[in-house]
């Protein structure tokens, strides 16, 4: 097995090639810069992995280097522009493909651009195996089995310490017009924007008082509705967040920050995601992920998520993460990593961790 990382220089890639590292997969390296790319793999300790410069203007470039590898694994943001290149390389390539991508409506353009290209060739295509998506789309799936039918899912994502990469800010000024707009809903088979949000406040698990939030675009409005019956889903975030991302950034500011959190930074980090349903028939149901690291943790899920597509299979096209791969079995993989979940069926607690 060999898993090409593109954008593996960045501050992701490099946390993608030690992860690729520890478990022993063979890997390629793949960037715009050749230096940058021989600098990564000295601070991974890989000085001997395979580099390839290839940019994602160079098509040709890019399907040469695929073309050697079983999978790939996209950590060059914005994802909005130039994900795209990257995913067409893939598929030409024959080469499975996962991404780190939070970029709601580049998610949305990679199901409604790819989806019949990748079947043809045979190749799987997961968006958005990230902290967030993946976990909040498998539970969303084992949720629909114990509440049918749906009328509502809420995703709302609430973050405590951390920080944000370079790459990361630079994907949220790329797409702010988007985060100011609030995203993305779903509603009766399509969706759309400018929907008003349904709920101005969340209460966490054990919270004394409900927290105030607003809409944001999360991948799990665009991913959920792929395998859930469900006429509304929406996306939420502490509007204390929100408002870290609405924060004016230059091309010169980020520039000069940090490029990402440190270790004691993420080690820090806690996370907590709500999964709410609420069936047609007034019945609710709660999935709770919570975990820290997003960083580490969006590590560890992307290159488990291309390792199956390679050791496993799954059907070819453009998938969501419940459509791909058994929700459970995924969740479980995740849990000797910090991540842990419970489904609570209106009152009744499921006990699933």
């Amino acid at each position: 097995m060999k898993i090409a990382v593109y954008g593996a220089s960045g501050y992701q890639g490099k946390l993608v090639l030690a992860e690729l590292a520890r478990r022993n997969i063979d890997m390629l390296l793949v960037g715009r810069n050749a230096i940058r790319l021989r600098e990564a793999a000295t601070i991974v300790g890989i000085v001997d992995a395979e580099q390839r410069v290839a940019d994602t203007d160079d098509h040709d470039a890019l399907v040469a280097a695929f073309r050697e590898c079983d999978a790939l694994i996209n950590c060059a943001g914005p994802f909005t522009s130039s994900g795209h290149a990257v995913i067409r390389a893939a598929i030409a390539a024959g080469c499975h493909y996962v991404d780190t991508s939070g970029e709601q409506l580049y998610t949305k353009t990679v199901f409604d651009t790819f989806a019949d290209e990748a079947e043809r060739a045979g190749v799987t295509v997961i968006p958005a195996t990230n902290d967030g998506c993946v976990p909040g789309d498998l539970v969303a799936h084992l949720l629909a089995e114990r509440v049918q039918p749906i009328e509502e899912i809420t995703v709302s994502h609430f973050i405590v310490g951390g920080g944000y990469s370079r790459g990361s800010l630079r994907s949220a000024v790329g797409t702010i017009d988007a985060i100011k707009a609030g995203g993305l809903s779903y509603d009766d088979g399509d969706w759309s924007t400018g929907t008003p949000a349904r709920h101005a406040s969340v209460t966490l698990p054990d919270a004394p008082q409900p927290t105030e939030v607003v809409k944001l675009p999360l991948s799990e409005v665009v991913t959920i509705p792929r395998h859930v019956p469900v006429r509304h889903v929406e996306s939420l975030v502490d509007a204390a967040l929100s408002a870290q991302l609405n924060a004016p950034l230059t091309p010169q500011i980020i520039d000069s920050l940090p490029e990402g959190p440190t270790e004691e930074d993420r080690r820090a980090q806690r996370f907590t995601y709500l999964i709410d349903a609420v069936g047609r028939d007034g019945q609710s149901a709660r999935g709770v992920v919570r975990g820290h690291d997003t960083y580490g943790i969006t590590t560890v899920i992307a290159v488990e998520a291309a390792r199956r597509l390679v050791a496993d299979g799954a059907k070819p096209g453009v998938l969501a993460p419940a459509q791909a791969y058994d929700p459970t079995n995924f969740l479980a993989f995740l849990a000797p990593h910090g991540i842990s979940w419970t489904i609570t069926v209106s009152d009744t607690p499921t006990a699933q961790q």
